[in-house]
């Protein structure tokens, strides 16, 4: 009798092991991979699955051509020469979502974005739970995607990156959304064009595809959802989600429907009534009552790190949005904030850039921002690109940059953690460096 060709899972971090987990519980024959000689959860596969067989310290092409399957971390980019050599001998090599998509037997609603994709996939989840049903969220933000894997969930609510898509041709959602396209990871793609194509592949499949109709980007390219719904902030045309004025006031609504007064939510700015917009269509085309979904949004105060409010100190606004790792995210968050705030906001920016276009903040910078303090590996270039667009602080230390940016506000205006950087210079995630600005916050 032949032996079962094994699955080989390459990169050994929480996904990683994720997919060890699943396959091995399904006593399939697996092989685990890392370049590193201690992954994270090496030692956790070791105790747990004992009969996986590991190599570390290099990705073993002997191993991978002897492969069912490759299943690859989204760290890992498939160029890797090893990887490439695998699929050019004809060997399948996919992402755990692609292994998740395989096995999920509940319709999924699959969320992608240069930004504001953990904000959306939260409200649509919620949205969903509220509306009673057994709903599991997760894939980039929070839970791995085959952990979720359980044949009493009624609907998965999934947020994607480019990194996890790269490697899933076949998803089939119910519903897909490119929420919106701006430059990012620049340093594993060959171009920006090759990102946003890269986010395309979310499309394949769906029944229902969700557009952001202010961001031509976002547009399906290549497949073609069989049914697709719109959303803007701007008045909408037809039977699309948009924002109303009427008696001074501004409404999200449909059509000429008007939804929910835009005060009533509780995340403010621009950006976040299009997050709400964004929501409210990918859950209705995934059956969810509109009632239901609108007492949500009244009640949801928004995510940890995404221009989460702090505190007021002296008449300043203290806000952290170190999830804003990328130009288009700050870019957001001060169109959001900007109009909102009475004074001028003194942003703080840094860390590691990750090859961006700096120059793509130059116009919110000169409309909202009095004073730029930049800092970390990457402080030099945000300075030299930005300082003619206002008053430029450059300062020696994350914590020096806090205390700058203090110096700097006046009343009535605005403290603005959106480092439109990476954090790995200075931190260990970009919750690590909201957590220290909201501690220095509120040691102030």
């Amino acid at each position: 009798m032949v032996a079962a060709k094994p699955i080989v899972v390459v990169g050994l971090g929480k996904t990683g092991y994720s997919v060890v987990a699943f396959f091995a519980a399904r006593n399939m024959p697996v092989v685990a991979m890392d370049t590193r000689d201690e992954p994270p959860f090496a030692q956790t596969i070791l105790d747990n699955f004992p009969n996986v067989e590991m190599c570390l310290g290099k990705l073993d092409e002997i191993q991978l051509l002897k492969a069912e399957k490759v299943v690859v971390s989204p760290g890992l980019p498939l160029a890797t020469k090893e990887i490439k050599q695998a699929q050019d001998a004809g060997i399948e090599v996919v992402s755990d979502i692609q292994i998740f998509a395989d096995y999920a037997k509940a319709p999924i609603v699959a969320i992608t974005g240069s930004n504001a994709k953990s904000t959306v996939t939260t409200l649509v989840g919620l949205m969903a739970q509220d509306a009673g049903l057994h709903t599991a969220i997760g894939g980039n933000l929070g839970t791995p995607a085959l952990d979720l894997i359980d044949d009493s969930v009624q609907l998965y609510v999934m947020e994607l990156s480019s990194f996890q898509l790269e490697a899933t041709p076949n998803l089939n959602p119910l519903v897909a959304t490119v929420l919106n396209i701006s430059p990012d990871h620049l340093d594993r793609y060959d171009s920006y064009k090759d990102y946003y194509e890269s986010k395309q592949v979310i499309f394949n499949g769906a029944k229902w595809g969700v557009i952001n109709l202010d961001d031509t980007l976002s547009a399906p390219m290549f497949a073609q959802p069989e049914r697709m719904v719109g959303f803007t902030i701007n008045e909408p045309e037809n039977n699309q989600f948009g924002v109303c004025k009427q008696a001074e006031k501004l409404y999200l609504c449909k059509g000429k429907e008007l939804l929910l007064e835009s005060g009533l939510l509780k995340i403010k700015g621009s950006h976040n009534r299009s997050n709400a917009l964004a929501a409210l269509a990918l859950g209705e085309c995934a059956g969810l009552p509109m009632n239901s979904m609108l007492k949500t949004l009244s009640t949801f105060a928004g995510l940890e790190h995404r221009c989460q409010w702090v505190r007021k100190v002296n008449g300043v606004e203290f806000y952290n949005d170190s999830k804003g790792t990328n130009v288009g995210a700050t870019q957001a968050a001060l169109e959001g904030l900007g109009p909102d705030i009475k004074g001028h906001i003194v942003l703080m920016a840094g860390g590691v850039g990750k090859d961006a276009d700096f120059q793509c903040l130059s116009d919110q910078v000169k409309a909202y921002v009095s004073t730029l303090v930049v800092y970390g590996r990457d402080a030099q270039l945000i300075a030299d690109v930005l300082h003619q667009e206002c008053k430029v602080i450059q300062a020696s230390s994350f914590e020096d940059a806090f205390s700058k940016a203090c110096e700097s506000a006046k009343q009535d205006d605005a403290v603005l953690l959106s480092p439109a950087c990476a954090s790995f210079d200075m931190f260990n995630s970009f919750e690590h460096r909201g957590e220290t600005f909201v501690k220095l916050v509120e040691a102030s």
